[in-house]
């Protein structure tokens, strides 16, 4: 499979603010691509480049083997889009909007599928100004897909839905991409880029720190484990000479060990030897949303 999407020293100005800088990637066939950092790190800016919604300052993008600014009538045949912030005239219901969006679109597909899907089969004739935030959002995600799009880009696309509507779009969001669609993510929840991603690019001030797996990033940024358990007040101060332990450290009767490889099965064992066995000893690695946080902080 090759890449969909390549972009080369994208950069992007707004006055005399550098928005995007120097930002180079790729998005292979049938990936789900994440795009994460703090706010203000780029992420929407590029992907409105991406979609032809913006024009970049300097810089190479061709998505689908198109050029976003001089391609935008053709590429947005093949794309879908769900924008950070949309509306739609308070009136018009959903079933409205998803039929017209249909009948402009030469790819428009079966809108009434998307309802039962997206959760609002029971609300298509609600008009939009009664749509909870929620709604809302599964209404836009479901106007991104009308057009059978090639490449979907889908910006924050779980804001304002429950714990359980998070969820059943996680598991939309896979069947798109098993049905052959590109997906571009982009996300403030790590829990959502680490269960969906085959790849992730952590941007912080207009620029890409890193691009990896979730489980690459956490491993090449935040390597190691952490052994914790109760000691009371004996001396563990021993523990630093044990293979693999990096530091030893004490906050009351919690005890922290820090460490690498096989550490955990290293200390419990010295642990037994010197005549302590903690019922609650445990080990930790460090997960993405700690990992993005090291690498952006």
């Amino acid at each position: 499979m090759g890449a969909v999407i390549e972009v080369r020293e994208l950069r992007k100005l707004y006055g005399t603010t550098v928005a995007v800088d120097d930002v180079s990637f790729e998005v292979d066939e049938n990936e789900i691509f994440g795009i994460v950092g703090p706010n203000g790190a780029g992420k929407t800016t590029t992907v409105e480049c991406l979609e032809g919604l913006r024009r970049p300052d300097a810089g190479r993008i061709r998505v689908l083997g198109l050029d976003p600014g001089a391609d935008a009538r053709a590429l947005r045949r093949l794309i879908g889009c769900q924008l950070q912030e949309s509306a739609l005239p308070d009136r018009m219901r959903v079933w409205e909007a998803l039929d017209l969006f249909a009948s402009l679109s030469p790819r428009g597909g079966d809108w009434r599928a998307l309802t039962r899907q997206w959760g609002l089969r029971d609300k298509h004739k609600a008009p939009f100004g009664a749509l909870s935030g929620g709604q809302r959002q599964r209404l836009f995600v479901a106007l991104a897909l009308l057009n059978a799009p090639k490449v979907v880009f889908l910006d924050e696309m779980t804001t304002g839905l429950d714990p359980a509507g998070r969820r059943v779009a996680w598991d939309l969001v896979a069947d798109i991409r098993r049905r052959g669609t590109t997906v571009v993510l982009v996300t403030h929840f790590m829990d959502e880029a680490e269960r969906l991603c085959d790849r992730i690019a952590v941007l912080k001030g207009g620029r890409v720190v890193a691009v990896d797996s979730p489980d690459g990033l956490v491993s090449r940024f935040a390597p190691g484990v952490r052994v914790r358990f109760t000691a009371d007040h004996a001396d563990v101060s021993w523990l630093s000479e044990v293979p693999h332990v990096h530091e030893v450290g004490r906050d009351g009767a919690q005890i922290l060990v820090k460490g690498d490889g096989p550490v955990l099965a290293l200390v419990a064992a010295a642990l037994v030897n010197h005549g302590l066995v903690p019922e609650d000893l445990t080990a930790e690695r460090a997960d993405l949303e700690e990992t993005v946080l090291r690498l952006t902080e």
